[in-house]
């Protein structure tokens, strides 16, 4: 058994060889913790909630209809929509100020389809 992995960097693919990518993957949770050290209860509730909602609804997902949805004052939820949006990996919104992607969903046509147990269908980000 082969026991490397292929990682890409820039241009290229490299080998890593078991004992190197174990480290690596050893240094995750540290780092993921410290990527999400910015995230509050309401920060995870209004992600959870686009990324759920996204596949219900079909499309963007207007501000005001989080706001009420999730009984957060619009002020409170805009702030926390610029701090996930600013932390570049979990959700985007279009030039209307709708959330249109909030990983690993979008409302945006990609060759990603994914198909819910429940029906719902919707493109992979």
């Amino acid at each position: 058994m082969n026991e490397t992995i292929l990682l890409g960097r820039g241009r290229q693919m490299i080998k890593l060889p078991r004992q190197e990518w174990e480290k690596e993957l050893s240094h995750a949770p540290h780092h993921v913790a410290n990527r999400l050290s910015f995230m509050t209860e309401e920060h995870h509730l209004v992600r959870y909630f686009v990324v759920r909602e996204l596949p219900r609804v079909g499309k963007p997902l207007q501000p005001d209809f989080i706001s009420q949805e999730l009984a957060l004052p619009r002020a409170r939820l805009d702030a926390i929509l610029d701090d996930l949006e600013k932390n570049l990996f979990f959700l985007f919104r279009n030039e209307e100020g709708a959330v249109f992607w909030a990983y690993p969903v979008t409302a945006d046509n990609t060759p990603h389809r994914l198909t819910f147990s429940t029906g719902e269908r919707l493109n992979a980000a």
